[in-house]
């Protein structure tokens, strides 16, 4: 099963061993999924949830653009794995040409997945054992400013 999740905003990891490591605080299942990410893909996270215009586009608004003029659109993001501490996501893109819609997966590193969803404003996915694997209860971290809300619970086949 997955559930649709939130990006919370851009943090810092303050562990004895990722110290001073920029972090995505992604929300569902109402638990917290802290990915570390390097300081370009948080500069780019934030500024989407921001909403800060650039005067020259990221990597990501081009790859927007590069999709949107060939008639796709990213449908949705999943983060859908985890191994050996590595998150892993995919991107469901839809693609209309000549009266046909084509479906495609490809596979994308979740910190890519949560900038261009943020930019296109679709929704995030987060698997049940990625979340039961990595997943905090927002108790056990401290974290400014945040406010769990109930997330909604998806399931596809």
């Amino acid at each position: 099963m997955e559930h649709e999740a939130t990006v919370e905003g851009v943090g810092v990891s303050v562990d004895n061993d990722d110290m001073g490591v920029p972090a995505a605080i992604v929300v569902a299942r109402d638990e917290i999924l802290p990915i570390l990410i390097s300081p370009s893909q948080a500069k780019a996270i934030q500024y989407a949830l921001e909403g800060v215009p650039l005067e020259r586009p990221f990597t990501h608004d081009l790859l927007v653009e590069f999709v949107t003029d060939f008639g796709g659109a990213i449908d949705r993001v999943r983060i859908d794995d985890l191994s050996d501490g590595t998150f892993y996501a995919k991107l469901d893109i839809e693609v209309f040409r000549e009266g046909e819609r084509k479906r495609y997966v490809y596979d994308a590193r979740p910190s890519d997945g949560i900038a261009l969803a943020l930019r296109v404003d679709c929704s995030i996915y987060v698997d049940d054992d990625v979340l039961d694997a990595a997943g905090i209860a927002p108790e056990e971290l401290q974290i400014e400013g945040l406010d769990i809300e109930k997330s909604g619970d998806v399931e596809y086949e």
